[in-house]
């Protein structure tokens, strides 16, 4: 199979969710084989992806973000959540237990992801345990020193303003969740 028909096979195959089974039948090969392929594919894009620094310039962000936002949060530079990937439940108990994430009641991997404005993925810290806070993901990954002082916009969940503060950057806080989060600081 030619490296271009591979790698279109690996990006149809992250595009579409589709089994092996549909691909083998696709591209004339083994179910085994469209393993292999996407598995290596899959190695070879985050050993060449995580090299490179996606972390767009400030004039590039402003460039791109809505009149709205622009209006509200003009400093803010990059929007970043909480995202869980289901996973199939460990064999080994001790691997269920970091995984198990009680807000999804099922395993899976959670990692933060960085959107700037024109929808471009800037950020992603490497994958834990569905039961790791959100708060621990900052803590562990390098956001804080990837930002320029200035402002990071995060999902309700958040209570990091003291990670960021050594580094002048303000956490914002969408209004409508800002009371929402005062009010459970002061209980």
């Amino acid at each position: 199979m030619s490296v271009e028909n591979q790698l279109l096979l690996t990006l149809i195959k992250l595009r579409l969710h589709t089994p092996n089974q549909e691909h083998a039948f696709w591209f004339s090969v083994s179910e085994f084989t469209v393993g292999n392929i996407f598995v290596t594919w899959i190695n070879v894009m985050f050993c060449s992806w995580k090299e490179l620094n996606i972390w767009p310039s400030k004039e590039l962000v402003i460039v791109h973000m809505p009149s709205d936002f622009k209006r509200l949060y003009a400093s803010t530079r990059v929007i970043v959540d909480g995202v869980d990937v289901p996973i199939k439940k460990p064999g080994k108990p001790t691997a269920q237990q970091m995984t198990y994430s009680t807000y999804k009641n099922r395993n899976t991997l959670k990692t933060l992801v960085g959107i700037a404005h024109g929808g471009l993925t800037s950020y992603i810290t490497p994958a834990y345990g569905g039961s790791a806070s959100d708060r621990i993901l900052v803590e562990r990954g390098d956001s804080p020193q990837k930002c320029d002082p200035g402002y990071s916009s995060y999902d309700k969940g958040f209570n990091v303003q003291d990670i960021f503060a050594p580094f002048n950057i303000q956490v914002n806080i969408p209004t409508f969740l800002g009371k929402k989060i005062s009010s459970q600081q002061k209980q």
